[in-house]
């Protein structure tokens, strides 16, 4: 079976229901995208991978298992989504130690925690993203925004037969702040380690560079 490489288009989260997240992940050469349903925790160590401006001040459960691999010269050299089942998606970490292969069952959310972490490839096999893969389909508000907005909808994804509009984005409350009061709010959120917050903060102030 042939492999399909992965790149994270963002996270979505739920404006109804609360601790409802999607991971969105986009095929590298293609337009299909697998949004996948994570925890909150694993959610912001996600976007805290991601968000390289947001420095917790006590390592993560992802960032721990980081500095235990680089210790004894673990390498995480690519995770793969292989099974699809029930809607729910199983993964493999590929790792290396002393030039010796091995293979270790993770969720995909921790999978991929780790992946960006370790700077990772993510690969999916196509009759995954044939089963799985959707074209992501906007709402009338977002279709003037340009292809990198992260404001998407997800349809459909939470619970079979239910459609719930996920997005992403700041609070309008954020918005009537100014850079600088955001810079200082994003201090605050990251030394109270709340980084849900923190990454709402982090999105708004880069919109405005």
């Amino acid at each position: 079976m042939s492999l399909v490489r992965l790149k994270i288009k963002g996270i979505s989260y739920s404006q109804t229901q609360n601790g409802a997240y999607a991971l969105i992940l986009n095929e590298v050469e293609g337009d299909r995208k697998l949004p996948i349903v994570i925890g909150a925790f694993e959610a912001q160590s996600i976007a805290i991978a991601l968000e390289k401006e947001i420095k917790p001040p006590r390592p993560l459960t992802h960032d721990l298992f980081k500095n235990f691999a680089d210790r004894f010269d673990i390498v995480v050299k690519q995770v793969i989504i292989h099974k699809l089942v029930d809607g729910v998606f199983y993964s493999s970490i590929i790792c290396e130690r002393d030039k010796i292969e091995e293979i270790i069952d993770a969720r995909t959310s921790d999978a991929i925690a780790l992946a960006l972490r370790f700077g990772a490839p993510i690969f999916t096999y196509k009759t995954i993203l044939d089963k799985a893969g959707i074209f992501l389909k906007f709402s009338s508000k977002d279709k003037d925004k340009e292809e990198g907005d992260d404001s998407i909808v997800v349809d459909e994804i939470l619970q079979e037969g239910e459609t719930v509009e996920i997005e992403t984005g700041a609070s309008d409350a954020y918005k009537e702040l100014t850079l600088e009061e955001l810079h200082q709010e994003l201090e605050k959120a990251v030394a109270n380690e709340d980084y849900e917050k923190a990454v709402k903060l982090r999105d708004e102030i880069s919109k405005r560079k």
